[in-house]
């Protein structure tokens, strides 16, 4: 059955598609398990069919795109089929550890199809030195940028990576990679780390009542659509499911009783799509 066409609230700045919540590394900074959640739900998705039917019913501004994400995208035994399959009009960007077979992904999958116009890279590498060898992810993605594709390489700066990211950067600026670094989100030596809009929202034992709204679009592996990471990650109830006829997505206040473990990601202080530094993802009121 044809799913009926969903506007996007205007406000919307990210579209998030987790295709899977399954990882093929364990690195011990992962965001996705930040103050301990468990996978729970890690190897439960929906067919690259209905990915695709609930993809391509959304409706928005031509430079807003759909983020491919997981955990790692790839593992989703469909991937390369959805990338091809999504609407010739929406734009696509992919998060990935680029632990998938590139050369399959260059024979199946045109670069123009991930080209579109941004200041930053359409293909986002993650690289972890925990579980991966420099200089084997720089041929890689050297093979990718050659084969036409938009692709750069995103380091955490972890306080124990610090090193290493500054070692990664050069030998990718070497090469003519480009190369950029995230900070670091959680706790580490009973510090918490990250700059965070607001105060208390993070890595508090205390929970409080308030009233909260997203300029993210979550989509979890099943369709469903989440109010923020904190309740995708931690498998709370979902506002709806794109696989819904009926959805309707509003840029609205929902109530929420979980202020003091938000996750990082949504309360963090960074740059929007267009790169302007000072978005946050969410905005909380009535605490």
């Amino acid at each position: 059955m044809n799913l009926k066409p969903v506007n996007l609230p205007t406000e919307c700045n990210y579209i998030a598609c987790f295709l899977t919540l399954e990882c093929n590394l364990r690195c011990s900074y992962c965001i996705n398990l930040f103050k301990d959640t468990k996978r729970v739900i890690q190897r439960r998705y929906i067919s690259g069919n209905d990915w695709v039917r609930c993809i391509n019913r959304l409706f928005c501004s031509t430079d807003l795109p759909v983020t491919l994400q997981g955990g790692e995208p790839s593992l989703h035994p469909d991937f390369f089929w959805i990338i091809k399959n999504i609407r010739s009009d929406i734009n696509i960007d992919i998060l990935t550890n680029l632990t998938f077979d590139i050369k399959q992904f260059i024979h199946e999958i045109n670069p123009s199809r991930l080209s579109r116009k941004a200041k930053y890279p359409n293909i986002r590498v993650s690289y972890h030195p925990e579980y991966m060898e420099l200089n084997s992810l720089i041929q890689k993605v050297l093979e990718m940028q050659d084969a036409g594709f938009s692709i750069g390489v995103y380091g955490v700066m972890h306080p124990l990576l610090l090193l290493k990211m500054e070692e990664a950067g050069l030998a990718c600026r070497k090469v003519g990679i480009d190369f950029r670094t995230k900070e670091f989100l959680g706790e580490h030596d009973n510090l918490l780390y990250g700059n965070y809009l607001y105060k208390n929202a993070v890595g508090n034992d205390k929970r409080k009542r308030c009233l909260c709204r997203s300029t993210d679009l979550i989509i979890g592996p099943t369709a469903e659509v989440f109010r923020c990471h904190h309740d995708l990650y931690k498998n709370f109830p979902a506002i709806g499911s794109l696989l819904d006829n009926n959805i309707e997505l509003t840029y609205s206040f929902r109530e929420c009783s979980e202020f003091g473990d938000c996750n990082p990601c949504d309360i963090k202080v960074k740059t929007n799509r267009f790169q302007i530094f000072g978005h946050t993802s969410v905005e909380i009121k009535n605490v």
